[in-house]
């Protein structure tokens, strides 16, 4: 790969990187509806591209229905959360694009179903949690993803999972780690996070990592470069918020065991 090729989708995901920032961080910072919509809107389209990549050629029209209905659902939950038939709804969505898929059910429904929980957990840990919790979180899965494009770029090696993600290398994996550790000793310093933060960060970060295999994994599977074109540069919105969802599924699996981290209000 010649050095132009390797950077030649810089400009385009720096750009719309910093849209989706200014968007996902103002509705972080705002939380409520704001929160919620954005979450609902995000999930419907996750739930539209995994249908789309997953459902046969007359099965696709159903994918905006499903998109809509995920969207639908995810608002109503986050919205009446103490509201046992909302949780259960939640499983409807994965469900349904399992029965609509073609190839890959168990999968669909598997990572279905993680697309749900991400859009509720992100919006329950902003209101469990707070403020603080909830943007070390995203900017942990942002810090990964960047230190793993420009370590995999700049140094190369090794790949980590070649017949999975041929793209992604050890160099990029380990730059990643190291960006977690980082992030999570400011957070320490400046923000009153335990210690075993820094450790607990490296985890997490990997598990994003495993977030965005299992796309890749899903993708490679159904002949799909990326899970739609929305987003220049990032490709769909499962390509840029895979890691989110691995990370996620993380902290609510570590939740009903040990407690998560609390600090920064």
């Amino acid at each position: 790969m010649t050095t132009s090729a390797k950077w030649e989708d810089l400009a385009r995901r720096t750009a719309s990187g910093i849209a989706m920032a200014v968007v996902g961080l103002g509705a972080i910072w705002s939380g409520g509806a704001a929160l919620a919509i954005l979450a609902a809107i995000v999930t419907g389209l996750m739930i539209w591209e995994l249908a789309m990549m997953t459902a046969g050629a007359r099965a696709r029209i159903a994918a905006p229905l499903l998109g809509l209905f995920a969207a639908g659902i995810l608002y109503g939950a986050v919205t009446n959360h103490a509201a046992p038939v909302f949780l259960a709804a939640l499983a409807l969505p994965p469900v349904a694009a399992a029965i609509v898929a073609t190839r890959l059910r168990v999968a669909v429904l598997a990572y279905g179903t993680a697309i749900l929980l991400t859009g509720y957990a992100l919006v329950a840990f902003r209101a469990g949690y707070g403020l603080g919790f909830v943007l070390w979180l995203v900017l942990l899965v942002v810090v990964t993803d960047v230190m793993g494009y420009f370590g995999g770029r700049l140094i190369g090696g090794p790949k980590f999972w070649p017949k999975v993600s041929p793209k992604k290398t050890w160099s990029g994996t380990l730059a990643g780690w190291a960006g977690a550790a980082v992030l999570a000793a400011c957070f320490v310093l400046w923000a009153g996070a335990p210690a075993w933060l820094i450790g607990f960060s490296v985890i997490v970060a990997f598990a994003s990592q495993l977030g965005d295999i299992a796309e890749s994994a899903i993708k490679r599977r159904t002949g799909v470069k990326d899970s739609s074109n929305i987003l220049p540069g990032h490709g769909g919105v499962l390509d840029r918020f895979d890691g989110l969802i691995g990370a996620v599924t993380l902290l609510v699996l570590w939740g009903f065991v040990l407690p998560l981290p609390g600090f920064g209000g």
